[in-house]
């Protein structure tokens, strides 16, 4: 995916009322952005470092520019806009570049589906194959040591996406969830036990009941992001 438009270097000040961020622009001015992130961005928001924005060149916006980029230390980014994931695996799936999710004969965006009134991210759909449901989520959550988590917040909405999972593949369909790793120093994710139990035990609970868990790393810099290569999600026995 290429930014368009292009984005704008600057620096992160702080974030505040959950969509709202300031930062400094080379001119040395400061400004507030629009955050899209509804998590609590933990481990991706450290103040002073380099940061990346878009202009939208709307003059009517309240906020015209967008938060899209945060360096959390030197030379990692981490992509924090969360609107973003679903067109890059979109782009991804079309290009071929996951291998377990091709050879599909149609792809759709934001379908609904489910008993609890959901939208599917992609919907892979195929004559001989049949249906394959694959919802997306975007994890920035770093622990270190290459290690990220998911969720950074509670998510009941997370949990019911679980569900539905489950209940296509109960249906006979083919379900996947997949983790869109958005940091650029990531080698493995694994469920955020602390943050989100419940989240946690209906991970594993979709696993065992046959929905596909995988993660794909990205390639992230002031140009364009894609997916690039698959990072491997562990779920560790509950204590």
């Amino acid at each position: 995916m290429i930014f368009e438009p292009p984005l704008l270097p600057c620096t992160f000040l702080r974030r505040y009322k959950r969509f709202l961020a300031d930062v400094r622009l080379p001119d040395g001015s400061e400004i507030t952005v629009h955050c899209p992130n509804s998590g609590s961005m933990r481990a991706c928001q450290p103040p002073g470092v380099p940061a990346w924005i878009t202009d939208s060149g709307n003059p009517k916006r309240k906020l015209p520019h967008t938060l899209e980029v945060i360096e959390v230390s030197p030379g990692v980014r981490c992509l924090v806009n969360t609107h973003r994931p679903n067109g890059i695996v979109e782009e991804a799936l079309a290009a071929g570049v996951i291998p377990a999710l091709s050879g599909y004969a149609s792809l759709a965006r934001e379908v609904r589906y489910g008993a609890e009134s959901s939208r599917i991210d992609v919907l892979l759909s195929d004559p001989e194959r049949g249906q394959c449901y694959v919802e997306v989520k975007n994890v920035t959550l770093g622990l270190g040591d290459g290690l990220a988590a998911f969720p950074d917040a509670v998510t009941a909405r997370g949990t019911k996406h679980l569900r539905e999972l489950m209940a296509m593949v109960a249906e006979g369909h083919r379900a996947v969830l997949l983790f869109c790793v958005g940091r650029t120093d990531i080698t493995e994710v694994i469920p955020a036990d602390d943050i989100d139990p419940t989240y946690g035990r209906a991970l594993r609970a979709a696993a065992a009941a046959g929905v596909e868990i995988m993660a794909w790393g990205v390639s992230l810099d002031a140009q364009q992001v894609r997916l690039t290569h698959p990072v491997p999600v562990r779920l560790p026995p509950l204590g």
